[in-house]
């Protein structure tokens, strides 16, 4: 009666397993022959994680809040915060002109520079007459625009527009639009991308631009390239 060979992934009379995929210690493992990888399965070629963006969207009229949050990129400033800094601007003033009548926030520029200063920080007010060549964009932290932006009622666009302000900030080398009305952070690429966006927005004549910059660029004036 023939026996029946021992399968090699099998111990035989007390012999040592030989796995190929096992390494002995002690010894190394020969390297793999030309095509002798083929037909072998492959571990996914990593990819590099997106980045972290950190987006708020619109609450109320606190879309000033919402950009100076977003230009910095983490939860600085509150509706409180705003509403302290608006007291401190104008502490005789019976109705704040700083500020929504309300209370739902609608902030001016004003509690914006105050917030910034209060961080050691600058608010930069771009000349739209200079050509946006000369914006020396390594030098800025951010960008703060304020645009018209359409109301609505719920669903019910309405033929009004009011001021908005919307923040632009570079993450990992990419530049993105951090409008709070945006369900998402919308990336604009690099430098030749946030300044065509900057020149679409300007070009529609009722925008502003703020620079988000160090007081040492501001005294400086390394913000705007001058040749």
């Amino acid at each position: 009666m023939r026996k029946r060979p021992v399968p090699a992934s099998r111990e035989a009379d007390g012999a040592t397993r030989r796995d190929p995929v096992t390494r002995r210690p002690g010894r190394r493992s020969p390297p793999l022959l030309a095509g002798a990888e083929e037909g072998m399965s492959q571990a996914p070629e990593a990819r590099p994680s997106p980045p972290s963006v950190y987006h708020e969207r619109q609450r109320l009229e606190l879309c000033a809040v919402h950009a100076l949050n977003n230009v910095l990129q983490q939860q600085l400033f509150s509706q409180e915060a705003a509403d302290e800094i608006c007291k401190r601007l104008a502490p005789d003033s019976r109705l704040n002109p700083h500020r929504s009548l309300l209370g739902t926030g609608n902030y001016d520029v004003n509690v914006i520079m105050a917030a910034l200063q209060g961080l050691g920080l600058a608010a930069v007010w771009w000349d739209r007459r200079r050509p946006l060549s000369q914006l020396a964009l390594p030098q800025v932290l951010g960008l703060i625009l304020n645009l018209p932006s359409p109301v609505s009622l719920g669903l019910l666009s309405l033929p009004l527009r009011r001021r908005h302000w919307v923040a632009l900030r570079q993450v990992d080398g990419i530049y993105y639009n951090l409008d709070s009305k945006l369900r998402a952070p919308e990336a604009l690429g690099d430098e030749d991308g946030v300044r065509a966006f900057l020149a679409a927005a300007l070009a529609q004549g009722l925008c502003e631009v703020l620079l988000v910059v160090t007081k040492e660029v501001e005294e400086a004036g390394c913000w705007l390239y001058t040749s």
